[in-house]
């Protein structure tokens, strides 16, 4: 008989069980997800998913070894072989699904954005606030960029000095039909945003919105190109520049200027050369953000299922609640500030302690 105890007698310390995620819309975002924890991601599996679209659910269980599909979200929140939620269904839906895992007491990360006003993102923070404890994350997977992270860690170094002006660059090849100038504040800049928040680590008092004469490629209706100038508590500017019709690519760029030092992250060149002839230099531009930011996605849901197994369920640099609150007041100022001459002030209710 083979002895299965220890040298001090006791039976030895059971394997780790996997964490079950159930996930909760299951179109673009959430099938990515969904492939995802089945295949890369360490210690957890897909347990449970739904999606408005019964026959889309199947499909991508399918996918996913052992999973089963339900009708409703709120199945999804109370099932028993929930151990985690993940969200990336629409936008206009998060807010009451976040709060029902709160509820639940279960660990959340919810793609962005985190509702879709202010006053409901409030109603987020401040339910997580009274239940105690921190449980929900939000999807802004730039903060596990490599480039990001490296350009956070010189700041917090000192390396780069006072932040002084932190410039944003977001590209994409084209837009959905019906794409306009609200949603490249919500859809768009909101990434911005949210960087502005981890890498400066403080509010932005006005942001004001400038539209130069767009592209022809531009849908009916859209300023494209679009810059937002924003100004935080210190004085630091933030510019950011958005082009969503180049008809090219997608790509995202940041510099921070400092006083002892410029860093760009986002400027993948591919192979440099020089030869007799002379020098070239070239790379490809990815479709889409899925290729671009891939690894971001990859470490962001390995660092938030790490985070669900050791208890304290908010993985380090992952953004927060208040963090989409945040992020929904700008966005709000930005909006505003469409169709206002000037700057519009920012208004942040107070943080609960």
């Amino acid at each position: 008989m083979t002895d299965t105890t220890t040298q001090a007698g006791t039976a030895p310390a059971a394997p780790p069980q996997d964490i079950r995620v159930g996930v909760i819309g299951v179109g673009r975002m959430g099938a990515d997800h969904v492939e995802r924890i089945s295949r890369r991601t360490k210690g957890a599996r897909v347990s449970v998913v739904s999606d408005y679209l019964r026959e889309t659910a199947e499909k991508v269980s399918a996918s996913a070894p052992g999973s089963r599909v339900v009708d409703t979200p709120e199945e999804i929140i109370a099932a028993d072989d929930v151990d985690a939620v993940l969200i990336a269904s629409p936008g206009q839906f998060h807010r009451d699904q976040v709060l029902a895992c709160i509820a639940a007491g279960k660990p959340v990360l919810c793609e962005k954005p985190l509702a879709m006003n202010p006053q409901d993102a409030y109603d987020v923070v401040r339910a997580e606030h009274e239940s105690g404890r921190s449980c929900v994350s939000l999807g802004f997977m730039r903060r596990f960029d490599t480039g990001y992270g490296e350009l956070k860690d010189a700041l917090d170094a000192g390396e780069l000095g006072t932040p002084l002006i932190l410039n944003c660059k977001h590209r994409n090849a084209d837009v959905l039909p019906g794409f306009t100038n609200v949603h490249m504040v919500y859809d768009s800049a909101v990434h911005e945003i949210d960087a502005i928040s981890f890498f400066l680590e403080e509010p932005v008092v006005s942001v004001q919105t400038i539209t130069p004469r767009s592209t022809e490629n531009a849908p009916e209706g859209l300023s494209d190109p679009m810059l937002l100038l924003l100004r935080t508590a210190s004085g630091t500017v933030v510019t950011d520049e958005l082009y969503v019709s180049t008809d090219s690519g997608y790509e995202v760029r940041t510099e921070l200027v400092g006083s002892k030092g410029v860093a760009t992250v986002g400027q993948e060149s591919g192979m440099v050369t020089t030869q007799q002839a002379g020098g070239r230099w070239g790379g490809a531009v990815p479709a889409d953000f899925r290729p671009r930011f891939v690894d971001a996605y990859d470490a962001e849901v390995q660092a938030w299922i790490a985070a669900v197994a050791d208890g304290s369920f908010v993985a380090p640099r992952s953004a927060t609640a208040w963090d989409g609150y945040v992020a929904a007041a700008v966005c709000e100022a930005a909006e505003r500030s469409l169709t206002a001459d000037g700057p519009v002030e920012v208004q942040l209710l107070e943080r609960p302690s």
